[in-house]
This record gives C-alpha cells, structure tokens and sequence, in this order.
C-alpha cells in the first residue's frame, strides 16, 4: 500500500504532522483522511451521548444514529435532527484548524492519539452538552427564516424570557414581539418540535422538573408564551444555584450531575471514572475507587453545594 492511501495507523509522527497542517489549511485530500479515520469514533460517541439524553426522542422521531436505536415512531415521523447534528458537531470540533495546529508530535505522539484522547476527554463532553442544551442550542432553519430576529427570540423563548423583557432586548414593541413568539410557537407545534422550547434537562437541581406545559395546556398560544413568566424567587433560586454550581470542580459537577441529575448507577459512574482516569479521593486512584467512597463524595458535594447556595 502507497503512504497515499495508507491508514493513518501507519503513518509516522512526522508524516502525521504534515497532514494535520495540510488539514489545517483546508486541503481536501488531507481533510477526507482525517474524516475517515474519526468516523468510528464519532459514531460511538454521537451514539453513546445522544441515548444517554434522548428522553424518549426515539419514540417520536425517526433515529439518525448508526445503527438506531430500536422504537416504533409513528409511520409518518419525522427524522430525528440531534443524532446528524451531534456527529457534525464533533467533527466540526475535532478537525477545526486551531485544533489540528495544537497537534505538535512531541515525543512521537501520533495524531490518531491526541484526537482519540480528546474525543474522550471530559471538557469535550460538557462541550457537546453545552451545545446540545444551552443558549448554543441549534436553532432549527425553518425557525431562521421567520424573521431576522426569530433565532433570538427562539433562544430567549428557550431561556425563559417573558415577551416584555425579549421586546426590550429587541427594541421592539410588546404587540410585535407577541406576534413572532406566535409564529414560532405555531411552527413548533405543526412541525412536532415544540420540546425545543423547553429544556428542563438544563436546568439542573432546581425545582424539580417541568412537565411539557405546551403539550398539556391546549392550544391557546398566550397561555404558552405566560408560562415562562416565572416568580422573582424563582429567578432568584435559580441565580443562586448557579453561582454556587460554578463555584464546584469539574470533577464535584460530574459526579453531581450524573448521579443525581441523569439517575446513574454506582457502576456506571464508577466505570466513567476509571474510564477517564479520574479520582475522587486524594492517594486513591481511580481503578481502585468503591461505591462507598463514590457516595460519600455525592454526599459531601450535595451538602457543600448547599452551603453555597446558604450564603
């Protein structure tokens, strides 16, 4: 086999290097490789994080992962966007030039590695959970071409904005305002999306969850957009728990948010920790870490969370 078309497995670190810079400057040849060989990678991630959130999406839409994942959706359904937009989403991430100029080959490490270690790596997935759920949430296209200004009003629908305060954002009048939020919300509705609009995954350790209000509040559109009118002390709540979420590790929010927010087991907590090497008690690594010192650590991060919150 020519080092044209050899895997990228076989390549030395030198050789990788130079590709990574032709890829970085945007030849095609050198991107299609890099592309290729992330492939299986890409799907085993965009597979593995879109079941952990799909919260029954899978029951309504068509599955887009590889392969999908097995439901019955209704004949006429429409194709779920998260799975295509997730693995274009990591691509985008793993191959953007900035990142493939980062890769050095010090020490012979090779491309395939740094790139897998990456794709596994913690900050990667609370990127994709920041894209996925926060304010960088995909605003559908149909959605953009409403009105120069529906991306934002879709976005701060999303946050919880009331139609005074987005007409404020916008200099617009609260009647005109209304009228775009009306047209969203109907788009929603016919095009079976309307959950867009309401993340309540996002909103973590707060009130307990939200049901989905749109669905079970009929079709008067104005009550839809009053419901995201929420009390100050819940704003104020809400402002709290985020200041002192923030104030935790890295580490103390992912313990917190998969087991108490996501619901995961001990062991598969445990397993993500080994996993990615991570541990929770100084002078214990993390392959030798127990359910006991697993709950022990929620514990203390629970009660540290609310003190934050306290003062």
């Amino acid at each position: 086999m020519s080092r044209a078309t050899s895997p990228l497995n076989d390549r030395s670190s030198k050789d990788q290097l130079a590709l990574a810079r032709q890829a970085a400057r945007g030849d095609e040849a050198a991107r299609r490789q890099i592309n290729h060989w992330l492939h299986p990678i890409i799907t085993y991630q965009t597979n593995r994080f879109c079941t952990r959130f799909c919260h029954g999406n899978h029951h309504r839409f068509r599955c887009t992962l590889h392969p999908p994942r097995l439901s019955r959706p209704p004949k006429n359904a429409l194709l779920c966007e998260f799975g295509n937009a997730s693995y274009a989403w990591m691509l985008d991430d793993l191959t953007r030039p900035k990142r493939l100029l980062r890769y050095e080959a010090r020490h012979g490490a090779r491309l395939n590695d740094y790139l897998y270690r990456i794709a596994n790596s913690l900050p990667f997935y609370e990127r994709w959970k920041n894209w996925r759920f926060s304010r960088k949430a995909h605003v559908p296209t149909y959605i953009q071409h409403i009105d120069p200004d529906a991306s934002r009003v879709f976005l701060m629908l999303r946050a919880g904005r009331s139609v005074p305060e987005i007409a404020q954002q916008l200099a617009k009048s609260e009647s005109e305002t209304e009228g775009l939020c009306h047209q969203i919300i109907l788009l929603l509705t016919q095009k079976g999306r309307l959950f867009l609009l309401d993340p309540p995954h996002t909103v973590s350790l707060s009130s307990g969850d939200r049901v989905d209000e749109w669905q079970s509040s009929g079709t008067d559109l104005e009550k839809d957009i009053h419901h995201y009118d929420e009390s100050p002390e819940q704003r104020e709540a809400k402002r709290n728990l985020l200041q002192a979420w923030r104030q935790l590790s890295v580490l103390e929010q992912f313990v917190l948010e998969a087991m108490v927010i996501e619901e995961q087991g001990a062991e598969d907590v445990l397993g993500a920790l080994r996993k990615l090497d991570l541990s929770i008690k100084p002078g214990v690594t993390a392959a030798d870490t127990n359910r006991q010192q697993l709950y022990y650590f929620r514990r203390k991060t629970l009660a540290k969370l609310t003190a934050l919150m306290e003062k």
